[in-house]
């Protein structure tokens, strides 16, 4: 079954009508190929999936040879398995009145391959590609989206269990597999205790010393791991906003799990158990988090804590605007007075109350309640 996925589609479609490369990029299963071949029958494509041996032995030893002949449009997937095409890539990239166009698709960040996609800095634009989101699925599909999470093969599962089971061999298979595949030999074991204490940890501060003492290895080896995580979208690192105010400001990044289902898996709750479970409020706050993101398409986004108690979940800063938001799971969210002193300590611009309930309502001057189902709705 294919979601269609209009807006990613005109994305990539708009880049590759600009650059020369065109990478998308996001999790393992999140739906790149799919996406690429229904593009690809619209023109002349050419596939290289280098999970194929065929195909990673043809570029592993021929690489020159072979896509210098291409025209039309050159799919390249998991490229980051052949990270010394990117050279050569440029190269191609740079010649005069040839009909051809690369489709690069990842599932490891630009910051994990640094040193590959800088090479190809000005030819290249990026299309982050997600899980499925709410304006995807309809807003009347919202819990399901929440329990399942959004990767293609999880949400669209005939049932809870069949979701639930293909979350958890995924989890196995990007440790045991994907890991070393994107150049990290790291021990699976190991690897899964630590992800599953961050799924423990999900929506608090980041405390490495914590986790290097739980795990018996040093700060900076949890760091890397978490850098690792974090580039194969499967974490998400919200950083700390602080400015010269007279007040004590926490300088740590929050931590959440980018996927509710995957959550969900590594928490051992198949089903709807998150409801009754501790950690209801920190699953729900970081898939609104991720709904949020995705429509606002921004990197420019924080959150904000005082060593007093003060705290804002998301900050966005968006066409010269300071955005707050406030996630709650309740019906029946109110003002309090902390509100009215985090607008006046950061300067906001507009302060969202993000909640469960149907109506859009101005409560105040500057604060507004916000149906998650209306996310989909606003223009920020």
């Amino acid at each position: 079954m294919y979601l269609f996925r209009p807006e990613y589609e005109a994305e990539i479609r708009g880049s590759l009508g600009v650059n020369p490369v065109t990478a998308i990029l996001g999790p393992r299963q999140s739906g790149k190929t799919t996406i690429t071949r229904k593009l690809g029958a619209e023109t002349l494509t050419t596939f290289f999936d280098l999970e194929d041996p065929d195909d990673f032995e043809l570029l592993k030893n021929s690489a020159k040879q072979i896509l210098s002949q291409q025209t039309g449009l050159v799919v390249i997937d998991e490229v980051q398995r052949l990270p010394k095409l990117f050279p050569l890539l440029r190269v191609l990239a740079d010649q005069q009145n040839v009909d051809r166009k690369f489709l690069l698709l990842g599932s490891a960040s630009p910051e994990l391959m640094r040193n590959s996609s800088e090479t190809l800095a000005g030819r290249i634009g990026f299309v982050d590609l997600t899980g499925f989101t709410l304006d995807e699925v309809g807003v009347e599909n919202l819990s399901s989206l929440w329990l399942k999470g959004g990767f293609p093969r999880s949400y669209l599962a005939e049932d809870d269990q069949q979701s639930y089971q293909w979350r958890l061999d995924f989890i196995r298979t990007f440790l045991e597999r994907d890991l070393g595949q994107l150049g990290f030999n790291l021990p699976s074991q190991t690897m899964r205790r630590f992800w599953i204490m961050l799924a423990h940890y999900h929506g608090q501060i980041w405390k490495a010393s914590e986790f290097a003492r739980s795990l018996g290895v040093s700060e900076p080896t949890v760091k890397s791991w978490l850098d690792v995580l974090s580039g194969a979208y499967m974490v998400r690192l919200v950083q700390p906003w602080y400015e010269n105010l007279q007040k004590r400001q926490v300088k740590a990044p929050k931590v959440f799990i980018r996927d509710s289902g995957m959550l969900h898996a590594l928490l051992s709750l198949p089903g709807s158990e998150i409801q009754t479970n501790p950690k209801l409020g920190a699953s729900w706050e970081g898939f609104v988090i991720e709904q949020i993101l995705n429509r606002m398409k921004t990197r420019d986004y924080y959150y904000w804590r005082t060593h007093a108690g003060l705290e804002l979940d998301l900050l966005v800063m968006k066409n010269g605007k300071r955005l707050g938001f406030e996630i709650k799971y309740s019906e029946t969210p109110k003002v309090t007075r902390s509100m009215h002193q985090i607008i006046e300590d950061l300067n906001l611009d507009q302060f969202f109350i993000v909640y469960q309930g149907k109506h859009r309502l101005e409560l105040e001057a500057k604060i507004q309640l916000l149906p998650v189902i209306d996310i989909i709705k606003e223009n920020f």
